[in-house]
């Protein structure tokens, strides 16, 4: 039997390529509707989230090779929340340079010291509220003095 979340893990992100879109939580569900014919629910991190088109691109790349007719549903309701990522995708930021929100962070994350991904100090300052995507925020920490995203929650 095809698992569909398995498959789908193939498809990375396309801002954060170390991570893919299931254990970031883009993928809300996928269920085969035939023999041949699937359908995958995605939600995007953001409304306005220009990596979404890339990312239907990429799903129905992967099932056509894999002799399936995707249909792509993106849902817009529940909205994304941070909340879904994985412990290993969280890991996974962390290992990349980007320091991930911790679960049920929600609202309160804007008071709350962003560890340094490299050095762990929580000496840190905010450079910008905006970062190189919409999902991030730049940083730099006081005590190594290299910058870092950091992985807006919401």
């Amino acid at each position: 039997m095809l698992n569909l979340l398995e498959l789908l893990s193939q498809v990375p992100d396309p801002e954060i390529p170390v991570i893919n879109i299931v254990e970031l939580g883009i993928v809300r569900g996928a269920k085969m509707l035939s023999e041949d014919e699937v359908e995958v629910i995605i939600t995007p991190t953001y409304s306005a989230c220009p990596a979404m088109f890339s990312i239907e691109e990429d799903i129905i790349k992967l099932l056509k090779e894999n002799n399936l007719k995707p249909k792509v549903t993106t849902q817009m309701f529940p909205i994304w929340t941070t909340d879904w990522m994985t412990d290993e995708a969280r890991e996974k930021l962390r290992a990349y340079g980007i320091t991930p929100p911790e679960k049920g962070e929600g609202e309160s994350h804007l008071h709350i010291p962003k560890k340094c991904p490299r050095c762990g100090s929580e000496n840190t300052k905010e450079l910008s509220r905006f970062g190189s995507t919409l999902c991030k925020s730049s940083f730099q920490c006081n005590d190594c003095l290299e910058p870092f995203d950091y992985f807006k929650c919401h």
